[in-house]
């Protein structure tokens, strides 16, 4: 069973740039671990990034980066594709923080980068865990305020946390892939064997979903991310990239301005209903109050004097108006 499983995984799933794009090292005055080779990116473009190397539950150690930016009004947690690492996608990731006004963390997979360990399915589903507690321990993030964004491959371990989130803001799929199968052959059905089977698990995520896919891919068929789209409970307007392939989605102007819009979309939805939150519990606690005195000052009202009880009802009748 685990030999199958592999062997499709990597035929399909996992290439690591070899040698790595980047490595980290211990700066000597801070203690704290950098990356050289994005240290002139991080002097001009950011409000700070922090290098983490974070244990995972099945043992390994992976590399991640957590982006700062100042106006941040919530936070991507970036997965990105099978032939990549952080160190290539550093340029992308500080244009999507500053374009989107989102603090970004992205990661290596087991295996990739400066990751330890091998790629594999269930290591990846270990990978993005790890940088999801990060988040919540480290830097307070909460799942109403994250947004998880998984690019190709990526979209595995972004479905798979996303259908146990049910508060998450929002998810993008950007290049998705039905299963690892599906990218090989067309199959009608699942089987044990195939990885990443998003097209089982897509209708577990509870929050906004925008697709984002090219209509000329070569690697993942376009018609993976129309399935998608029409299997997702709560469907966002698709962008359908005309004559876009696989890896070069980024460089049309379009994808920029509906994910802007996308995230301004859910950010606005995510405080109104904070805002709709909180006046339903400032009502229920008015309501509480009301009722407590009500039950209290009932039993002294006959005791008082007639004008007095006037007074009483009068007052009453303002604080239920109130």
């Amino acid at each position: 069973m685990g030999g199958v499983t592999s062997s499709i995984a990597a035929k399909f799933a996992f290439f690591p740039p070899t040698p790595p794009s980047y490595h980290v090292a211990t700066d000597e005055q801070s203690g704290q671990l950098v990356i050289p080779e994005i240290l002139s990116a991080i002097e001009r473009k950011v409000d700070g990034v922090d290098v983490l190397r974070l244990r995972t539950r099945r043992g390994n150690e992976i590399i991640a980066v957590y982006i700062r930016n100042n106006r941040a009004k919530g936070t991507l947690l970036y997965s990105h594709g099978n032939a990549a690492d952080i160190g290539q996608m550093f340029d992308l990731f500080v244009e999507l923080s500053a374009n989107l006004r989102v603090n970004l963390m992205a990661y290596d997979y087991s295996g990739y980068g400066q990751s330890t360990g091998k790629p594999s399915e269930y290591n990846t589903y270990a990978d993005i865990e790890a940088v999801y507690d990060c988040l919540k321990a480290q830097y307070a993030a909460r799942d109403e305020d994250l947004i998880i964004y998984g690019q190709s491959v990526g979209s595995g371990p972004t479905v798979d946390l996303a259908s146990r989130l049910p508060n998450l803001r929002a998810v993008v799929l950007h290049s998705a892939i039905l299963s690892g199968l599906r990218v090989l052959s067309p199959v009608k059905r699942s089987f044990w064997f195939d990885i990443y089977k998003n097209i089982d698990k897509i209708g577990l995520v509870n929050c906004p979903v925008l697709v984002i896919h090219g209509t000329s891919d070569d690697v993942v068929d376009f018609s993976h991310g129309k399935q998608l789209w029409e299997l997702c409970k709560e469907k966002y307007d698709p962008l359908w990239l005309k004559g876009a392939g696989h890896c070069n989605v980024e460089v049309y102007p379009e994808y920029i301005r509906h994910l802007k819009k996308f995230v301004s979309t859910v950010t606005k939805r995510n405080i109104e209903k904070i805002s709709t939150d909180m006046a339903k519990t400032n009502n229920n606690n008015q309501s509480e109050g009301t009722e407590l005195r009500t039950s209290a000052d009932s039993n002294a009202i006959s005791d008082c004097p007639e004008t007095s009880t006037r007074s009483f009802y009068s007052q009453l009748g303002k604080t239920s108006n109130e």
